[in-house]
């Protein structure tokens, strides 16, 4: 029986620099899981690759069964997959409910009939779960870095995805946002109030440098340094991982 998600021997080379070399890795329907490595170890080349942004040299990426390896972007969110970034870039013109609700004219959820009609109410719903819609009357232009980051997530959930990837969501945030975004998001995993259609949550692929926080909310660990993985368990084994721990400190203890 075929991964929900699967990552195959996947590489991607600038010039000379092999960024991503031979990456394979599976995730569940039911899993969080988060991606973690020292800055510059490639965490954000791959998930450029498995978005469609970046076209890997080699390997392949399957999306419930099926290769989506040269999809494009656009198409692979039309499949259910769906991605914020660590710069984000709203329409800041525009009222913050505005860009949540171009998430919600996506077609794949816009051919499901009566949601077409109510995008101002699922994008409502999408900024009460991250907690701005009191401001969803205001240019996006006024928001903090950390709500912009909140808005991203927003965006991303308002076009119901089955896997969501979150490259450095707590990124910005202080400790009462962080905690916020991180309840949210472990609320939503689980099939939470937004997305009334769906009684099961997206599967998550999170890459955050805030590991205390981000052990809390995920299943298992990746890591990955100088583009190959080095180590994959439970937050409880890569914490106490050797090489894990050498990669980003050379100390012997990595999570407080």
């Amino acid at each position: 029986m075929a991964s929900f998600f699967e990552v195959e021997n996947l590489t991607k080379r600038f010039g000379g620099l092999v960024a991503v070399n031979n990456v394979s890795f599976k995730i569940e329907r039911d899993e969080i899981v988060g991606l973690i490595g020292p800055n510059g170890s490639g965490k954000t080349t791959l998930i450029r690759c498995i978005l469609g942004i970046l076209k890997p040299d080699s390997g392949k990426v399957r999306f419930n069964g099926k290769d989506i390896t040269k999809r494009r972007p656009w198409e692979i969110v039309q499949r259910g997959i769906v991605g914020t970034f660590q710069v984000v870039k709203p329409f800041r013109r525009l009222p913050i409910i505005a860009n949540v609700m171009v998430g919600c004219l996506c077609p794949r959820i816009t051919k499901r009939g009566e949601w077409v009609k109510r995008a101002e109410v699922k994008a409502r719903d999408a900024l009460e779960f991250v907690g701005i819609a009191d401001r969803a009357l205001e240019p996006a232009s006024i928001l903090s870095h950390g709500d912009l980051k909140r808005l991203e997530v927003a965006r991303a959930i308002a076009t119901e995805p089955e896997l969501l990837i979150l490259d450095e969501p707590f990124g910005g945030l202080n400790p009462a946002e962080t905690e916020l975004v991180a309840k949210s998001m472990k609320r939503l995993h689980k099939g939470g109030r937004f997305g009334r259609l769906h009684s099961e949550g997206p599967a998550m692929l999170i890459i955050e440098h805030k590991l205390s926080e981000l052990m809390k909310i995920i299943d298992r660990v990746i890591v990955i340094n100088f583009g190959e993985i080095i180590a994959q368990g439970t937050p409880e084994e890569i914490s106490k991982n050797k090489q894990v721990i050498e990669a980003y400190t050379g100390k012997e203890v990595l999570i407080a």
